[in-house]
């Protein structure tokens, strides 16, 4: 038989279906693959009961002819995502043995429509980092290795770090991440995945532990685009729970796939290609233009002005909201509490908040109160909201111009773990070509371009206009086709 594991959700999904397999079978494969995959450190819980429940109940339905969308199909969660009777932690020591009582609104679209659950995914602390490296439970490590036979261990990019590992070492076919500056399309770029950030508001935000309100989304992230939308089908809609969730019918994306572009117009931001961009992720841009241009797009040059005040501008946003946010944890509703004899109310939150926050949240909580400070908001939030209003205006007169805009989705491939631990800012340049897209809420998607010198894979970046995913997923499905993109890690753990 097929190595199971090794199928897309497309296919576990027609050949269960077409009584190839049964549901049991696919959830025993990804179990045991996930059972012997501890040195990634993908998962923070494993859930292969929740799998085989799930396939259970498909092998049940099959025979009784009642199959769901996602019959069948085992999937990975990240662990911002709160799963009823399972623990959710934001990979954080803050909630770790918070079992949430509720379900969140995208996993139980999931659940509904047929998928299993093979575990909780780690991911940087309450999403949080571009390199899985801020998680209370310890570094995710990539599947992948440079050709230099250095054997270093690599960042499977953040902060839906886990996901991506996850289904590049096919321990699961597909994940949820949530993306709030790129953590969908950074990790999906470093790990040779796809992976969709779609419209701000195309999915519930209910029950998804809140990061940066304002700009956090969730999505699919598979081996391909197909896959995508898929699952994207089955995870977006109107959630009345969510003021934020846009009340507009769920498109076909899958049947609307069509990787012709005859008519179709890409815009490329003369802007991103600044003075020293890597050689290798220039080289793929390159490639991504032609594969457009073969598909019988025509390529125009827009211009996106403001795209470098973006990144100084979400470090300014994104840490405010989170500051707010996380404001909710005191050592009173949820998990940790840390009192010490003798300690009055403000001394427990303090001590809580000191405990249970890594560096990195501690970081972004100090940044976010300095620019929500009376003395400060004018000149540091309310200025920064006026970028992010010319970012959007700028993309909004480039789709003008263009159907949709090419970029690369990170401005290298994978580094090592540890290599940029020591600068921020270093780390946060990760998400200089997925800021932008996400200030302006639009949808964008990474998928495969090919691979750098070192053998490492580079993510070609699509941005779409608003509500227009079917756009941005037949650009990917056009340069996926051309791209022939089938490398994969070694199995080394």
């Amino acid at each position: 038989m097929t190595d199971l594991t090794n199928l897309t959700v497309a296919q576990i999904r027609d050949g269960f279906r077409a009584g190839e397999f049964s549901a049991r079978e696919v959830a025993e494969a990804f179990n045991a693959n996930v059972a012997a995959a501890k040195a990634l450190n993908a998962f923070i819980v494993e859930t292969p009961e929740h799998a085989l429940a799930a396939a259970e109940q498909a092998d049940k339905d099959r025979a009784a002819g009642t199959l769901k969308p996602l019959s069948g199909v085992p999937i990975g969660m990240k662990d911002l995502f709160c799963t009823e009777g399972v623990q959710t932690t934001a990979a954080s020591h803050m909630l770790e043995g918070f079992t949430p009582t509720y379900e969140s609104t995208v996993s139980q679209k999931l659940w509904d429509a047929g998928a299993g659950m093979l575990g909780k995914l780690n991911l940087d602390q309450f999403a949080m980092g571009s390199s899985n490296e801020t998680s209370y439970f310890g570094n995710v490590i990539s599947p992948w290795r440079r050709n230099d036979g250095s054997n270093a261990a690599l960042a499977p990019g953040g902060s839906s770090g886990g996901s991506s590992a996850a289904i590049a070492a096919r321990l699961c076919p597909a994940a949820t991440g949530t993306d709030t500056g790129g953590s969908i399309r950074q990790p999906a770029a470093f790990t040779g995945i796809s992976g969709i950030k779609p419209t701000y508001g195309r999915c519930s935000r209910w029950g998804i532990i809140a990061f940066a309100s304002s700009l956090d989304q969730a999505g699919p992230m598979a081996q391909d685009v197909r896959d995508c939308a898929i699952l994207l089908e089955n995870m977006a809609g109107f959630d009345a729970k969510d003021s934020t969730s846009l009340n507009l019918p769920v498109p076909q994306w899958e049947a609307g796939l069509s990787s012709d572009l005859k008519g179709k117009r890409i815009g490329i931001p003369k802007e991103y290609r600044v003075e020293g961009l890597d050689a290798d992720v220039a080289r793929a841009w390159d490639d991504g233009i032609a594969w457009l241009k073969d598909a019988g797009a025509e390529i125009v040059e827009v211009s996106l002005p403001h795209s470098k005040y973006a990144l100084p501008a979400y470090y300014i946003i994104a840490p405010a909201e989170a500051s707010s946010n996380l404001a909710r944890y005191d050592g009173v509703r949820y998990g940790l509490r840390d009192l010490p004899d003798g300690a009055n109310l403000q001394d427990m939150y303090a001590a809580t908040r000191a405990a249970g926050f890594g560096p990195e949240v501690k970081r972004r909580i100090i940044i976010g109160t300095y620019v929500l400070s009376a003395g400060f908001y004018d000149a540091y939030y309310t200025q920064a909201q006026k970028v992010r209003a010319l970012i959007a205006q700028d993309f909004a007169k480039a789709f003008e111009a263009c159907d949709v805009i090419l970029a690369p989705t990170a401005p290298s491939a994978a580094f090592g773990l540890g290599e940029n631990v020591d600068d921020p800012l270093k780390m946060y340049l990760n998400d200089v070509f997925a800021v932008p897209a996400s200030l302006a809420g639009l949808p964008a998607m990474s998928v495969p371009g090919g691979l750098s010198k070192d053998g490492l894979p580079l993510g070609l970046q699509i941005i779409g206009p608003a509500f227009d995913e079917q756009a941005v997923l037949n650009a990917g499905f056009a340069i996926e086709q051309r791209a022939g993109f089938t490398a994969r890690p070694e199995a080394w753990w």
